[in-house]
């Protein structure tokens, strides 16, 4: 007997096609439930990244600076580097202000050339000092100022409209002096620098240690005082309270009670000028100034028929009177630069003076004290050379 397969049965059930194997169904499930894993994680990971970024991310704590240990001698070492680079600072701002205060004197000596000597040479303005004598001399009452110190004001005043007035639009000393200041300062500022570095201490306590140097000390006052630290790191230094108070102090030191430095120098030749014209009163020339003054048109007409004969005589000894102011003011005007250069106090290096005076005299203090040393660790001595004990 054949046997009957069953085949068209199962075809019959399934429609024709044939039925799904059950691993393919298994993949297929295992497929979609890694990608819904998938897709949750990308979401979980996104949700944790945005939150992140909504939350502002706090800085670790950074340690607190650690304090090394400086010995007496090393601080002692960097004490007498900064005394030697304030001395060095000088340096510069002394060749700078010399070099300008060179430049100010040959100004000087051609204004004299130009203005001064013709004007005061002239004929017409003897006359007129002349009148201004004769009226000093009339008018003169007890308590009044003598006739020389009148005319000699008079005279400061016109030296210093024609003559240091002019150099000073070119070169002013005391711009002169505040360049030479700022120039230490910033040459000072520069050595500073290296100190903590070549002897390996932190910034911090250089800093430290130079903000207890004194700079200006000019009162109680802590706004007319400043440290070492606040000079080199001011910005600008007219920024700072206390060195305007040094400023206003050696600008009013150097004016004194009468109108500028010119006055001490120029007060000799006016005095000379002011007996020389009191000396003459007597001739033609200055009787006939005082009788104009004086004395109306009868004056007056005597002093214009004797101005010709004056002026002729004067023209005669105007080389003479030249040659003699010359002399006088040249020695005057190499006064005034020694002075404006040389002079501590009131100078166009007063500033730099005082700044160095202070900074090398408190770490002068310093310096003179003992240095304290380490003691020295003792050695362990080896067995074969132990020290007999003493009986």
């Amino acid at each position: 007997m054949r046997s009957v397969k069953c085949s068209g049965r199962n075809d019959a059930i399934t429609g024709g096609r044939p039925l799904p194997s059950p691993f393919f169904g298994t993949a297929i499930f295992n497929l979609r439930a890694l990608i819904a894993a998938l897709i949750a994680a990308l979401i979980a990971t996104l949700m944790v990244t945005l939150a992140g970024c909504a939350t502002q991310v706090r800085a670790p704590d950074l340690p607190p600076p650690v304090h090394i240990p400086i010995p007496e001698s090393t601080w002692w070492e960097i004490d007498n580097d900064i005394s030697a680079a304030s001395l060095a600072a000088k340096g510069p701002a002394r060749d700078y202000a010399r070099d300008a205060m060179e430049r100010w004197r040959d100004r000087i000596h051609k204004r004299n050339e130009a203005d001064f000597i013709p004007w005061f040479t002239d004929y017409w303005t003897q006359q007129w000092l002349a009148v201004k004598v004769a009226w000093y001399q009339l008018s003169a009452e007890e308590g009044t100022d003598p006739t020389v110190k009148r005319l000699a004001a008079y005279l400061q005043e016109q030296y210093r409209d024609r003559v240091l007035d002019p150099v000073a639009k070119e070169i002013d000393p005391d711009v002169v002096r505040g360049h030479a200041t700022r120039l230490y300062v910033q040459r000072l500022a520069e050595q500073l620098q290296e100190i903590p570095r070549r002897h390996g201490v932190p910034s911090d306590q250089f800093d430290r240690r130079t903000q207890n140097i004194p700079a200006i000390a000019l009162a109680p006052d802590p706004a007319h005082s400043a440290s070492l630290y606040q000079i080199v790191h001011a910005d600008p230094l007219t920024g700072l309270p206390a060195y305007v108070s040094l400023i206003t102090q050696i600008r009013n030191a150097s004016s004194g009670a009468g109108s500028g430095p010119s006055d001490v120098w120029i007060s000799p030749v006016a005095k000379r000028a002011s007996e020389k014209l009191e000396g003459t009163l007597a001739t033609s020339g200055g009787a006939s100034a005082a009788a104009a003054m004086l004395g109306g048109v009868a004056g007056m007409m005597i002093s214009m028929g004797t101005a010709g004969f004056g002026a002729i005589t004067h023209e005669n000894e105007r080389p003479k009177m030249e040659a003699h102011l010359r002399e006088n003011l040249n020695a005057a005007l190499n006064d005034m630069y020694l002075g404006l250069l040389e002079d501590r106090a009131t100078g166009v290096m007063a500033e730099v003076h005082y700044l160095s005076e202070q900074i090398e005299g408190s770490l002068a203090k310093t310096l003179t004290q003992p240095v304290k040393f380490e003691p020295v660790p003792r050695g362990t001595p080896l067995s074969g050379d132990r020290p007999q004990d003493k009986e």
